[in-house]
């Protein structure tokens, strides 16, 4: 009876070799399933070599030892400062991908390959062989997540870890996917929502500046030469008088604009500058509420998502207080974490912060009480999600009319301010006219 040397996976992608004695290939694929693997090559061998043969990775895979050199094809130029990140967009294909193959029946190491054969991003398609090499290698699918801080966030090995526990991977995937989706498609809505006021913006200013540097001092010199001495009016000498402080002053302004921008830079490096600057951030008028929303959609999501991938609830809490983006938030956060680990409830610190709106503090409260917390964060999610659309709306049809009737002030008031002396000099030239008439 021939005998067929075989390389497959087990359930967590690990490899796994040997060499079956059995009538055909077919039959050697039935067994090897039966033993709740997924063969990958399958190959008939002679008995001499069956040993040699059946150590020998599949063609194309890497070395399985961790003391093995990869050759010389596999050593990349990494330079400093460049790569090593990856774009949220990106992460988030590659996720739902991986879920999909990984949901379909696919070993997980399989569907790493497959993925690293496709993918078009480079740092990325060096981050998934690095992950192949790890699992292949006998780590699990987490530590080989936990080894690249860049691009796999807390959250993301946490969760995946969670999944390997449960085993229920795929499970997580999709929720890892979900979430991510949901989260660049929130922040899509307010990207796309601010485009118009920005253009607006900087149209605005460069329209500004090339009246206030170019326009307004020819016209100063045409006055010059018309009124012959006349005092301007005070109006138009006002205006003369900002746009020669900003031309004189022109490389200083832009210095001082910078220097100020880097020293807010620096301050919110601070713990108390980025405390004073995300509390300043939440009583912001108009984007203040927009910003709160969000916080809360997202802590709440995140939250949701980790605790009912089965991760810990005071694991879960530290992660989320790392992911909040707001100080405040954060410390609220950690306020939740200190009363759930002394054996006290969600609401009560919740409540205390002052942040979170009376709807969500009884929709958790109720969900505690229930055991039907990660549904209740979801829901509070869903729904702040439509706040936050609601709010972009809101916040971009009020800004479109203020920043167009700003710019018509600004351009309005420097064309009355360069009219009023044509004016005042028509009305010298009609003087002149109604006196050589009365000579007359």
């Amino acid at each position: 009876m021939p005998k067929y040397s075989y390389v497959a996976m087990d359930a967590r992608g690990k490899e796994v070799k040997g060499v079956i004695e059995v009538a055909s290939q077919n039959e050697a694929i039935g067994r090897i399933r039966e033993m709740n693997l997924f063969p990958t090559k399958i190959v008939e061998v002679d008995g001499a070599k069956e040993t040699k043969k059946a150590a020998q990775p599949a063609r194309g895979a890497r070395p399985t030892a961790r003391g093995k050199k990869r050759s010389a094809l596999d050593i990349e130029i990494k330079i400093p400062g460049l790569g090593g990140r990856v774009k949220p967009k990106v992460l988030m294909t590659f996720t739902r991908q991986l879920a999909t193959l990984v949901d379909a029946g696919l070993p997980l190491l399989r569907g790493l390959r497959v993925l690293e054969k496709q993918e078009r991003n480079a740092t990325l398609r060096r981050i998934i062989g690095e992950l192949a090499l790890s699992v292949e290698g006998g780590s699990t699918f987490s530590e080989a997540l936990a080894q690249h801080p860049k691009v796999f966030n807390r959250l993301y090995v946490n969760m995946v870890r969670a999944g390997e526990m449960g085993g229920v991977l795929e499970v997580v995937l999709n929720r890892l996917a979900q979430f991510q989706e949901k989260a660049q498609k929130i922040k899509g809505k307010v990207v796309a929502a601010m485009f118009y006021p920005i253009a607006v913006l900087i149209v605005a200013s460069a329209i500004i500046t090339i009246l206030t540097v170019y326009v307004i001092p020819k016209f100063e010199e045409v006055f010059q030469g018309l009124l012959e001495g006349e005092a301007l009016p005070a109006f138009t000498r006002l205006v003369l008088n900002v746009s020669r402080t900003i031309r004189e002053n022109l490389l200083t302004t832009f210095l001082c604009i910078v220097g100020l921008f880097i020293l807010l830079k620096l301050a919110t490096k601070t713990k108390l500058g980025r405390y004073a600057w995300d509390k300043f951030k939440l009583k912001m008028p108009a984007i203040g509420p927009l910003i709160s929303k969000l916080a809360i959609a997202r802590f709440t999501r995140t939250l949701g998502t980790l605790v009912s991938s089965g991760v810990p609830i005071l694991q879960a809490l530290n992660i989320v207080k790392e992911t909040a983006g707001n100080v405040v938030i954060a410390n609220a956060i950690g306020a939740v974490h200190d009363s759930v680990k002394e054996g006290e409830t969600i609401t009560a610190p919740l409540e205390a912060s002052g942040i979170f709106p009376p709807m969500v503090i009884s929709m958790v409260d109720v969900g505690e009480q229930t055991g039907a917390l990660p549904e209740m964060l979801l829901k509070i999610a869903d729904n702040y999600d439509d706040e936050v659309d609601n709010a972009v709306a809101a916040m971009t049809s009020l800004l479109e009319p203020i920043m167009i009737v700003g710019l018509a002030l600004i351009v309005g008031s420097i064309v009355i301010a360069m009219f009023l002396p044509l004016i005042k000099l028509m009305e010298g030239v009609g003087d002149v006219g109604r006196k050589g008439d009365g000579g007359d």
